[in-house]
């Protein structure tokens, strides 16, 4: 074998301490890029899941609302699934509400799935036909969520720092219109 053959087989057997580092360190990228996807995933399906809860305990009280009338004393707590009257809020929460009254002057708080909610109802007769003796109720339910807490949460004993510092969330507002005459209200 001549010295020209016998260096060339020597080259071509294994790798370099250089080509192990580069791999490592593509391997390396490549594995903490997954790991980020796979964070954000679960980050935004999260988010999903609290945006469908708010959304579905909006429309729950806006139907339920909406069945009895549009009434004045509609009260979200006779329900008997968890809503408890508060006098907290965050301060940005009455920006940008629906328009209206708010129902018996009050925000509700419900803990859905470990998920803390706020909830305003309000209304306002929006037009009325004297000569048909009818009017148009506007319903509003805004919904602002919070950072999950613990079960031993209870939505009872929140205090108004702890809801500045849970609700910094987005605020979702459901509306609807009813007929006065057309049922109880």
């Amino acid at each position: 074998m001549s010295m020209i053959n016998a260096a060339h087989l020597k080259r071509t057997k294994g790798m370099t301490l250089v080509e192990i580092m580069v791999a490592m360190v593509i391997l390396t990228i490549v594995a903490l890029g997954a790991l980020g996807y796979q964070y954000h995933a679960a980050e935004h399906a999260q988010i999903a899941k609290v945006e469908i809860i708010a959304t579905r305990t909006a429309q729950l009280l806006l139907e339920d609302w909406k069945s009895g009338g549009g009434s004045e004393d509609y009260d979200p707590a006779t329900l008997d699934l968890g809503f408890t009257s508060t006098s907290f809020a965050p301060p940005d929460f009455s920006q940008g509400v629906g328009t209206g009254m708010p129902l018996n002057n009050r925000v509700y708080v419900i803990i859905v799935d470990d998920f803390p909610m706020l909830v305003l109802l309000t209304w306002e007769d929006v037009a009325h036909d004297p000569v048909a003796e009818v009017t148009l109720r506007q319903l509003s339910v805004t919904a602002k969520w919070g950072q999950r807490v613990g079960k031993s949460q209870d939505a009872k004993v929140v205090t108004q720092q702890q809801a500045e510092r849970i609700f910094q969330g987005p605020s979702l507002i459901l509306t609807t219109y009813v007929r006065l005459d057309a049922s109880d209200g």
